[in-house]
């Protein structure tokens, strides 16, 4: 039992499986999906007793999901990157 614990050649931290939610694009998607929410119900059909809030959270949400689209395409350029790099190939191509 205790030659099981001690083997160097095996890669004791293994990285747990990936989840949607690792995606660098969950966010903005989500945020993209209420900024059209917010401006339907602000713009499209005017929902009058919430309309200042919509028009306002309409503007606070289109910054959000612009800043994390951003923020995303960034994170994803850099795992491509990294990947790439550690494949031996090119970032470029």
């Amino acid at each position: 039992m205790a030659d099981e614990e001690s083997r160097p050649d095996e890669e004791q931290e293994e990285e747990p499986p990936r989840t949607p939610f690792d995606n660098p694009f969950f966010l903005p998607v989500m945020l993209w999906v209420f900024t059209v929410w917010f401006g339907w119900d602000a713009w499209i059909v005017p929902m009058e007793e919430h309309l200042e809030f919509n028009r306002y959270g309409f503007f606070v949400v289109l910054a959000l999901a612009l800043w994390y689209t951003r923020k995303g395409l960034r994170e994803h350029r850099e795992d491509k990157q990294r990947e790439a790099s550690s494949n031996g190939a090119s970032p470029l191509s």
